[in-house]
């Protein structure tokens, strides 16, 4: 294609580069990550960062299951205490000793700065003790199942209280953490370089000296870097590109399930600009929904790779509804809906779409498709976290915006949907959903939370009509056939532990 050829044309080649430089691990992104702090952060791009800076009390492995990190154990003491043991010879960044009061300062901060999106994750705590040096002990308000689940990722990481405290809010301008590697600079829009930490605790398993985060929105011009040798990795190959990178030997491919989803978000009570009729009513939302053809748009789009969805945890968890599957399109009822609804068509939306070229495409989509309902879209393409930011205040009517998801289900759903949620940006608020969500917390049979969830769809989705989910990606990671040590691990993020280049 034309398009590819001459993006290719004006790409920096690797091989101008000196051998030296070759020492410098090169991934792309898709999108530039927001603040680059644990507490304040919301960006899937912004954790792949983190991976590398930002080691947590715990991680996750392939297989889903938690696994120690900072943290060398937990125990229950009762329901509601949990004791947590770290591990002994961990240093930050700055050189200081990570210790009990460190994990208590982090998760204190997590819990109380203002603007925190991780509150909302951990908002059951209610206190933690230093034990001892080695020892933190936990206490919730009442029992909460997904609670460690939580501290795999943003809410678990632990940040050198010294150098917090001395950055105030700024702290995301130059993060001090407990990771393999330690910040070096930041170019907004340009680059992230970060270097091996020499320090680390696991210094053993870190081979890379150098990794510089490069974010480059436009898909085909990710993918020519990655041809000519210009980046290491990138962290998503489009589906119709998986032919053209599969025949080119010096390329490889990881492909695995996403926990998360794409959907759209509506903006139902976040100021002036829910005061629609589309924020209003949800039979003009249902209308909306039952206006577009996700089995097409996924066709077009993605060449069919992705799995259609009507709600934010996939066909492999097991707490997936069954009941709730996407709806066929049917454009005569979101007529009938709109005319019941006693609105004026055509009725103008505006979606906010993060500005890269897939989205933009699947946008165009479902702009042609709810035309023919009597929805006049209009598309905002907006920087990413641009976007997000928007949102966040109420500045917008829908939102075509992905989560990448976590293994238990909470993490996919009481942050986006319960009225306190730090992510709920459409402002959604039943206090039903509410009670749903919040037993389904405390609730340690499977089969018992599962029926709760199911009840928390029947209500948000169908009745309520809060938001739309369209399907579950796939995490398709490509990188040079001289790598050596890539894990594919369903959240998706690029761990630098045993990566070589050969």
């Amino acid at each position: 294609m034309i398009r590819r050829a001459l993006a290719a044309a004006c790409l920096t080649l690797a091989t101008a580069l000196p051998a030296a430089a070759q020492q410098n691990f090169r991934i792309g992104l898709r999108e530039d990550p927001d603040i680059l702090d644990p507490t304040l952060a919301r960006t899937f791009v912004g954790r792949i960062v983190f991976a590398g800076l930002c080691d947590k009390l715990f991680d996750i492995n392939e297989r889903l299951e938690i696994v120690p990190q900072l943290a060398t154990g937990f125990r229950w003491e009762d329901p509601q205490t949990l004791a947590i043991t770290l591990r002994e010879g961990v240093r930050f960044h700055d050189g200081e000793a990570m210790t009990a009061e460190s994990v208590a300062y982090s998760l204190n901060r997590h819990l109380n700065l203002q603007g925190s999106f991780r509150r909302g994750e951990i908002n059951s705590m209610q206190s933690v003790e230093v034990v001892d040096p080695r020892t933190v002990r936990i206490r919730l308000r009442e029992p909460v199942a997904p609670f460690v689940s939580q501290l795999t990722d943003r809410a678990g990481m632990i940040v050198s209280p010294r150098a917090a405290e001395a950055a105030g809010r700024n702290f995301g301008n130059r993060p001090v953490c407990a990771g393999p590697m330690r910040f070096v600079e930041r170019v907004a829009q340009d680059r992230i370089v970060v270097e091996r930490f020499p320090e680390y605790w696991d210094a053993g398993r870190i081979h890379l000296q150098r990794v510089t985060y490069l974010p480059i929105p436009d898909n085909t011009v990710r993918l020519a870097n990655l041809q000519s040798g210009a980046l290491e990795l990138v962290q998503t190959i489009e589906p119709d590109d998986l032919r053209q990178v599969n025949r080119n030997n010096r390329l490889r491919v990881s492909v695995s399930d996403e926990l998360g989803y794409q959907g759209i978000t509506y903006n139902i009570g976040n100021g002036p600009r829910a005061q629609t009729p589309f924020g209003q009513n949800p039979r003009v939302r249902e209308a909306f929904e039952l206006a577009i053809d996700r089995a097409a748009i996924n066709q077009v789009v993605y060449e069919g790779q992705y799995t259609l969805t009507a709600q934010a945890v996939p066909p492999s968890n097991p707490f997936h509804a069954r009941s709730i599957q996407p709806e066929p399109r049917n454009v005569a009822r979101a007529r009938q809906l709109l005319a019941e609804a006693g609105v004026r068509t055509p009725l103008a939306v505006e979606m906010t779409v993060p500005n890269n070229p897939d989205l933009r495409q699947v946008a165009e989509v479902i702009q042609a498709m709810v035309r023919e309902a009597g929805f006049d879209l209009r598309i905002n393409a907006m920087e990413f976290a641009s976007s997000l930011q928007a949102a966040t205040r109420g500045d917008f009517e829908t939102y075509l915006l992905a989560w990448s998801g976590r293994a238990d289900p909470d993490g996919n759903t009481w942050t986006f949907i319960h009225s306190q949620g730090p992510q709920n940006d459409g402002k959604y608020s039943n206090p039903e959903v509410d009670r749903l969500l919040n037993a389904a917390r405390v609730a340690t049979d499977m089969e018992r939370r599962r029926a709760i969830y199911e009840d928390m769809w029947r209500i948000s989705l169908r009745q309520d009509r809060h938001r739309m989910y369209l399907w579950h990606r796939k995490n398709i990671v490509g990188h040079t056939a001289r790598l050596t040590g890539f894990r594919a691990v369903p959240d998706g993020l690029i761990r630098l532990q045993d990566l070589r280049v050969q």
